[in-house]
């Protein structure tokens, strides 16, 4: 069951039509995810992370439409109606928990409202018998069912976000930098919650963040996303240890490491910025970024060579 593959992303685009053109904040982007794997996608602000999580649930804002492409769920093709699996199917983690709690319900009565939803045929005292035990799946007093979220710290939150996403036993779980807005030792603690649960109940995870610290920590495999496509795709340790693109291996270079006692050495920078999705430059998108570019880079954008990376200099 574990090497089945649960998702299969297939050549996927999102379009925005606008007055000076359509843009593509996602183009071609195609990966898998098998049951109780993690993938996490990593990229700075503007990479096609966030919308890529979002068309696979179809929680696109209009105008924005799903041009191309596949999403293949439990061998179901859900492109156009993954809408009918939110919650039940397919759960969702989002940056602000504060956010995502109604401030005028307890977090027990949230909890039961959700699960019941999903399971009508569930009676309230079997719903309610469920929350508590959610809450302290996730390392909450049950006692603090009637509780309100403003009662609670960001990291309770947090926890309390992730209960109401594993209440209904979802296959997937896309979590859209969950823990952006938490102190460092809070942030451990969620991502290695989050982690434990996913593995107790066989429970696949997208996990969205820009942060390589939390990537190496938590994910099994990992994608780079630039300018709306994948540029580096593979098994954590692997594209970790031995990155080929150079826009992972300035991501990486640009990661301070704990056990560094320099004080003189700056950091490493990537040159220029994220391009506009209106002002794409011909050929390779982080061509004018590059320090390895070439001649062909500035005329054509290579495929992913090998399923791996999406490099000229690996032709």
């Amino acid at each position: 069951m574990m090497d089945k593959i649960l998702l299969d992303v297939q050549n996927l685009s999102v379009a925005f039509p606008s007055r000076h053109g359509t843009v593509y904040p996602v183009n071609d982007v195609s990966f898998t995810i098998k049951h109780g794997e993690i993938i996490g996608f990593v990229g700075e602000s503007g990479a096609g992370k966030s919308m890529t999580g979002a068309a696979i649930i179809n929680l696109l804002d209009s105008p924005g439409y799903i041009s191309h492409g596949k999403i293949i769920f439990n061998n179901n093709d859900i492109t156009h109606y993954a809408q009918t699996l939110r919650g039940k199917n397919i759960g969702m983690i989002f940056q602000d928990p504060l956010t995502s709690l109604n401030p005028l319900l307890t977090v027990g009565e949230q909890l039961v409202e959700t699960i019941m939803f999903h399971h009508r045929d569930m009676t309230y005292s079997h719903a309610f018998q469920q929350a508590k035990l959610a809450l302290k799946e996730v390392g909450i007093d049950p006692n603090r069912y009637d509780s309100y979220p403003h009662q609670f710290s960001g990291g309770m939150r947090q926890r309390i976000v992730i209960a109401l996403a594993l209440a209904p036993k979802p296959d997937l779980i896309i979590a859209d930098e969950p823990t952006t807005a938490l102190d460092v030792s809070v942030q451990a603690q969620i991502l290695e919650l989050l982690r434990q649960l996913c593995q107790q109940h066989g429970t696949a995870v997208i996990l969205i963040t820009h942060d390589m610290g939390v990537i190496s920590e938590t994910t099994d495999r990992m994608a780079v996303l630039y300018a709306g496509k994948i540029v580096e795709i593979g098994k954590t340790e692997e594209v970790l240890q031995y990155p080929k693109h150079p826009y992972t291996k300035g991501l990486i270079a640009s990661t301070p490491l704990i056990n560094d006692t320099s004080v003189n050495d700056q950091l490493y920078q990537i040159d220029g910025a994220m391009p506009r999705l209106d002002a794409l430059p011909n050929g390779c998108a982080f061509q004018p970024r590059c320090p390895n570019v070439m001649d062909k880079c500035r005329v054509e954008t290579a495929d992913l060579i090998n399923n791996h990376v999406r490099c000229w200099l690996y032709e």
